[in-house]
């Protein structure tokens, strides 16, 4: 099967462009809280399926002495011997980790990359640094803008949209900031500058609430080196119309959980598997004529162009994906635990992530209406909304929330 041709991509913003660029205003002034990436720190704490990680868990406390400290892989951050509370809302053990010798801790579903959910052991004694103020807040109706790290000259979204607590890295190895839409759990209080919404809710003529502001800078926000720019328009059709095209990418890119309706490609096509995918794929690759994606010989089509060639950060989301799940691990290591074979569950997301990737790439070029803005600064500034106060870029008081510190101590936060 031949390798595919490049196919043309939407431009990022150019050099010569700087100039226009700096006009705009950056979303870290209208989204003043934001958290660095995660930083796991060892690679198998986090796995595709959930009962990988149980079997890790398993081998690792049953091991002893040397075998032990070797398969926990120790950094500057984490030993065995390290002293750390537990994750806000997870119940895992708080005593130093050499001595534990219980069950596997309940995985949950993170966000490992550009749509690429996974799952993770939730034990602060693991992880090098999680950033517990976002677990804090992590859980339903919380949703995550994750602003990608800048790559010059790469295509694809300079923001993506996630449920899942996101690990926030982008593609490239660029660091990137993760802005939750609210600042308290439970939908409490969002993460905008204040008085924004009021301001925009006049400029446009109609109440603006933060999923409106989410869906525009779905559908608006540019990249540059300096974070993710937010252009605004004079003109309250243009504000309208990006805020019903980033609505429905977000539905898209969070699978249909806005919209109740699981995404679906037009005209009935649908993408399907013409022949199984082997128990060890080795490789995967594109037929452009065929539509038809191979992995390691087994057959994925119809898989349209658009699928095929989204990036994110000048990566191809589906070769990051199938990296993610089949990249050689160290013989004798916890990470080469895996499943034998590959299971049925990757092919059906994998089917999924195709649909999803189809229907952003096709609708792409649509944010590039978008791009030119009207409110500069200092009308901004004029209306109180920059800059925003100091401590709205910090996290919100937690003052009735406890959490277990170490060895078993209570916090009050």
């Amino acid at each position: 099967m031949r390798g595919v041709t490049e196919a043309p991509r939407t431009e990022a913003p150019r050099a010569d462009d700087a100039p226009l660029l700096d006009e705009l205003i950056l979303l870290d002034e209208l989204m003043p809280w934001s958290v660095a990436p995660l930083r796991f720190g060892r690679s198998w704490i986090v796995a595709p399926d959930a009962r990988t990680l149980r079997i890790r868990w398993d081998r690792l406390v049953a091991a002893e002495g040397a075998e032990r400290e070797a398969l926990f892989r120790p950094s500057r951050a984490r030993t065995q011997a390290s002293a750390v509370g537990a994750l806000p809302g997870q119940r895992t053990g708080t005593a130093r980790f050499a001595r534990e010798a219980g069950p596997c801790p309940d995985p949950v579903r993170v966000a490992h990359g550009p749509f690429d959910e996974q799952w993770l052991l939730p034990d602060h004694r693991l992880i090098d640094t999680a950033r517990p103020e976002l677990w804090r807040v992590a859980g339903e109706p919380q949703l995550f803008a994750v602003e990608q790290g800048y790559v010059p000259g790469a295509a694809g979204p300079a923001l993506l949209v996630t449920a899942a607590l996101p690990e926030g890295r982008s593609p490239a190895g660029r660091p990137g900031r993760i802005r939750p839409l609210f600042r308290r759990p439970g939908g409490l209080e969002p993460n905008l500058a204040p008085g924004l919404l009021g301001f925009l809710g006049k400029r446009y003529g109609g109440e603006v609430d933060a999923h409106d502001w989410l869906a525009w800078t779905v559908a608006a926000a540019l990249p540059s080196p300096a974070g993710c720019r937010v252009p605004l328009p004079a003109d309250p059709e243009a504000w309208a119309a990006g805020v019903a095209l980033g609505r429905e990418l977000a539905d898209v890119q969070l699978r249909g959980a806005l919209s109740g309706t699981r995404p679906r490609l037009p005209g009935g096509r649908r993408p399907y598997v013409r022949a199984a995918v082997p128990a060890r794929p080795a490789a995967m690759t594109y037929d452009p004529e065929a539509e038809a994606l191979d992995v390691g010989g087994g057959l994925i089509s119809p898989v349209p162009a658009e699928a095929w060639e989204y990036r994110v950060g000048g990566v191809r989301v589906l070769e990051q994906w199938f990296a993610h799940r089949t990249a050689p691990a160290e013989p004798g290591s916890l990470e080469a635990i895996r499943p034998a074979a590959w299971p049925q569950e990757w092919t059906s997301e994998l089917l999924d992530l195709v649909t999803v990737l189809a229907l952003l790439g096709a609708r792409e070029p649509e944010r590039a209406r978008f791009a030119e803005t009207a409110v500069g600064r200092e009308e901004l500034r004029a209306a109180g909304v920059l800059p925003p106060p100091d401590r709205s870029r910090r996290p919100a008081s937690v003052l009735d929330h406890q959490e277990e510190g170490p060895e078993g101590q209570f916090m009050l936060l």
